[in-house]
This record gives structure tokens, sequence and C-alpha cells, in this order.
């Protein structure tokens, strides 16, 4: 399982992310969704409720950067298509404990603007019967209820979405206007700039955890104090005091830090504070010193923000060139729970 990366594809293009359909729900009747652990914005839906209609499945977890990328195009196509006979559902598979979380999901959906059915697949029950194996993933099924596409990753939105007009069109009967939507994206939304991408996602707990450089041994769900030295390109370090898990690394004391030497326009930390209600200062650098122009959408252009709840926050935009840079951010208050870098 894996959420599917542009970084992956690198000179491929996005475009190589559509791939076969063998091995998965394409070519069978809809699975449906069985197993939900609740529906939002909708009363459960099944397979045979949505014979008549087109469906476009979206496998997606809200705090994956490649998911919260195709957003803005799933919500378009809900909205131009609902009323010719296209029904989306969303099929929210958390990859972190966190994302199980209701009261998470629920503001994601607030967050991001979701206003169509999402089946919340807690115990990927969902995921296993459509034989999914990445995020995001787009299943079509057509009118019939027979699934008769599928498309992995981001990008190939033209594609996709000539696909659902092809389908729309088969079940009326007659041709759909071919113009294709272009969403407004911004913050982390935008699409990524694959030509100057040089770094990956970066897990921080130790079950996938790749490219730390502290020179201290990592202590596995224990305290330990962590030091950071130079760095090369795509390799990060800790700071201060934490407790390192198998999904996330805790900050034990207020100061204690991240630092990363990256290579992309955009930096982004999956992260929270720690507990519901509690608020984490944090303070961002690039290069030691504060990120001016090149601040991301949460936080300023002195390099302050706050965290508050579990999700994707944006820290870096580099507005002119791309450079390689080191970031570094502090934690003022202790508890910040951090889980991966993502890069754009």
């Amino acid at each position: 399982m894996q959420r599917f990366l542009v970084t992956v594809l690198g000179g491929l293009g996005l475009a190589a992310a559509l791939i076969a359909t063998s091995g998965s729900a394409a070519g069978r009747t809809n699975p449906g969704f069985d197993g939900a652990v609740t529906w939002l914005n909708s009363a459960p839906l099944t397979a045979q409720s949505l014979r008549g209609k087109v469906v476009l499945v979206d496998f997606w977890t809200y705090s994956c950067i490649n998911c919260i990328r195709t957003l803005p195009y799933v919500r378009a196509w809900a909205d131009k298509y609902r009323g010719q006979g296209l029904t989306v559902v969303g099929v929210h598979t958390p990859e972190f404990r966190f994302e199980q979380d209701l009261t998470n999901v629920t503001a994601a959906l607030e967050r991001f603007g979701i206003d169509f059915p999402v089946a919340v697949d807690s115990n990927r029950r969902i995921w296993d019967a459509w034989g999914n194996n990445a995020w995001p993933a787009y299943y079509l099924v057509d009118a019939t209820g027979k699934v008769r596409y599928r498309q992995v990753g981001e990008g190939g939105y033209d594609r996709l979405e000539q696909q659902i007009q092809a389908l729309l069109a088969e079940a009326h009967g007659k041709p759909l206007a071919a113009d294709l939507v272009k969403p407004a994206t911004v913050a982390e939304q935008a699409a990524p700039d694959l030509n100057r991408l040089r770094s990956g996602e970066t897990y921080i707990g130790y079950r996938q955890a790749s490219g730390l450089r502290s020179p201290e041994r990592v202590r596995p769900d224990a305290p330990q104090q962590y030091t950071v030295g130079t760095l090369g390109l795509n390799q990060w370090g800790l700071s201060g005091s934490w407790t390192v898990g198998a999904e996330a690394a805790v900050a034990q004391q207020a100061g204690s830090g991240i630092a990363h030497r990256f290579g992309a326009r955009d930096l982004h930390l999956v992260m929270g504070a720690g507990a519901p209600g509690r608020k984490v200062r944090i303070q961002v650098t690039l290069d030691g010193r504060a990120p001016g122009a090149d601040h991301g959408a949460d936080i300023d252009a002195d390099g302050k923000g706050v965290v508050t709840g579990t999700r994707l926050y944006q820290l870096i935009r580099q507005s002119g060139s791309v450079d390689e840079r080191r970031f570094e951010i502090r934690f003022l208050d202790k508890g910040a729970a951090v889980y991966a870098f993502t890069f754009g």
C-alpha cells in the first residue's frame, strides 16, 4: 500500500500514473461499500442503490498531499456533473491512526469544502473489497454497475474527465459538451513543481523512517536527547528531547526541533499538537533565517505559526528560484507529534 507519489514518476510525467486495470476491481461488478464505519454527507449508499448512475469512487486519506492536490478537481466534477447523473463517492481509508478519528475527518471535509458522500473506511474493508493499493485511486462505474476504468495518482485530470463524459453520454444516449474543468488551486492544493522536485516523502516514525542523520541511536518508544549536525540533500535530524514511535516522533520538551535539507518548491509537514484542544507554537527558518517571501500558507514571513489539529501544514513555498535549502522547525511548546515531510 502506498501513496501514489508524483516523485516516483519523475521524468515519466503524471500521465504515467494511469495503470493497467488487472488485479483491481476494474472489469468487475461494483464491489459496493460494505464495511464502512459510517457515512458523512449522505445516508449509506450501496451498489444497488447507485444503479442507473455513473459513479466516481475516490480512495483518499486527508493528510496525503497527493490526495489533497486532486480534491479541487474531484469537487469540480461532483458539482458539474451531479445534475447529469454522476455520483462521486469518497472512500476515506486512513494511513495513520489519527486519520481514523471522525473528528479529524469531519474537520478535513469542512476544510476542503467536500460535500459529496464519503464512506469512512477505517478498517479497510472497502479498500480490500475493491483490491485497492494506493492513494489517491479512482474507479469509474457505469450505469449498469460495472467498473469500467481505474486511474491512480495525481494528474491525468483531462483524461479522467473525458472518461466521465463518455460514460454519462453512454448512459443518456447522447454526447455531452466536451469542455473540461479548470479549478483554482491554492496553497497546498496547487500542482507540484515536478521539474525542480528533488525530495520525496520522508517518514519520521521508525517503522518507515529513512534519511535520519542524528548521530544518536534511535531509542524506539522511549525519550532520548538528539542533535543535528551537517546534513546532505534529503537528510534530516532531530534536536532536543524526542520519543520516536512507529508512526511519529513526539517532542518531549519545548525548544525541540527538526532540520531537513531539501530541494523542492514546497515543503509540508504532517503534524499535530498531541491532544485535542492543545496548541503548539512553532518557529521556522530557512538557512538559519526567517523565510520571508518563501513562507508557506500555515506560517507568516517571520516563520511563526501555530499547530492545532493533526493535519498537513504547508510551511515553505519558495517564491523565486528553487534552491537546495536547510529547513528547520522548532516547537516552542512540548507535545507536538510529527509524522512525515512531503514536497511539491
